[in-house]
């Protein structure tokens, strides 16, 4: 029991150390900015539900090089929710990386122009209403044969910067309005398990290396996280701009509070906490009776994660009797991190199908 208090505490530790509301992880500061974002077609959207998350650079530290995580349909976690992208800003003395992450509105990131939406500000591609994603056709791709929650609504982008980066010499001169210092504040969640599969795929892919493609990576954009070699995958039509690879040892940087790589949840421990969504039927009865299921959902899949946190807390007292070297850890802390994400997603597909089924039928967004 000692052993076991003591490495949950010093696990805490660790975790209220890296902790933001940009998901930010603890990596190296990087001199070198990433490249120009690269110019691509948005696939199809694959279907209801799905939201646009764009492409970005993110870090390799092993190989010292950028490479190319591509836009991808995502399904998301909670209705009501938008993603917030992933930034690179200016840390003082060297580029630091801000995970993206859901919420109820689009946070700050960066002021960067990433295109279908998001330029720079906010999100332009579709909203919410009444317990559905409506599409903006001017921005979004969609096929209304397949799908009718859609709208026009024509958007005046004057930002044409591929600029990949805020602050720093040539980077984006944007800061936080009120209304995104704001949004940092709610309720946030990480990037789910398929978005992180998605970005570890492309950070083994050797082409998706921006010394390899320099700056035009050769899968862009995919219709789904994965999805690299679907026939709908789209490849970069151009470089941003131009890109010449650094000596990549000049890259390292100093220890900072922020990472290239995505925030990655190990236990269950480390989940955000389950909450019940505010059903909005406009039948109190009906209203009722979704609380009660959510609630009765929610109980469930606490017992869930509480019986996955048990068993992992026993393999770790096994591995300090057996004396386990770094290895041996490291194999079993990467099962317990794909345990966790397989319970999260699938306790987040459990929940979005609970609320689609109890919100109201289908129906035009409101008019404003």
């Amino acid at each position: 029991m000692y052993i076991r208090f003591i490495r949950t505490l010093l696990f805490a530790l660790i975790v209220l150390s890296i902790s933001a509301a940009s998901f930010a992880q603890i990596g190296v500061a990087i001199r070198i900015g990433p490249p120009p974002l690269p110019v691509y077609e948005q696939p199809l959207c694959p279907g209801d539900g799905y939201l646009w998350t764009p492409g970005y650079w993110a870090y390799d530290y092993d190989v010292n090089d950028y490479y190319w995580v591509p836009g991808t349909w995502v399904m998301s976690p909670e209705i009501g929710f938008l993603w917030t992208p992933a930034y690179w800003g200016w840390g003082g003395d060297g580029f630091v990386f801000y995970d993206g992450y859901w919420g109820p509105h689009v946070g700050f990131y960066g002021g960067i122009n990433y295109g279908f939406g998001y330029f720079g500000v906010g999100f332009e591609g579709g909203r919410w209403d009444g317990g559905h994603f409506f599409y903006n056709r001017s921005v979004s791709n969609v096929d209304i044969t397949n799908i009718h929650n859609v709208y026009n609504t024509t958007v005046i982008n004057n930002n044409v910067s591929h600029v990949s980066y805020n602050g720093g010499n040539g980077g984006i001169s944007a800061r936080p309005t009120p209304e995104e210092e704001s949004a940092t504040r709610e309720r946030h969640i990480p990037p789910v398990a398929t978005q992180t599969q998605h970005a570890q795929a492309a950070r083994a892919n050797p082409q998706q290396r921006a010394s390899e493609n320099m700056g035009k990576p050769g899968v862009a954009a995919t219709p789904r996280p994965g999805d690299f070699n679907d026939r709908g995958a789209a490849p970069a039509k151009e470089a941003g701009g131009s890109y010449t690879p650094a000596n990549r040892g000049a890259n390292q940087g100093r220890a900072a509070n922020n990472g290239a790589q995505p925030s990655a949840t190990v236990h269950p421990h480390d989940l955000p906490p389950l909450a019940p969504s505010t059903p909005n039927t406009g039948n109190p009865k009906l209203d009722k009776k979704y609380q009660q299921q959510q609630q009765k959902q929610i109980t469930k899949q606490q017992h869930e994660r509480d019986k996955l946190q048990q068993q992992q807390d026993q393999e770790h007292l096994n591995l300090d009797k057996q004396k386990a070297n770094d290895a041996q850890k490291q194999q079993v802390e990467q099962k317990h991190q794909q345990q966790t994400q397989q319970l999260q997603q699938k306790h987040q597909q459990q929940t979005q199908q609970l609320q689609q089924r109890m919100q109201p039928a289908n129906r035009e967004p409101s008019k404003k």
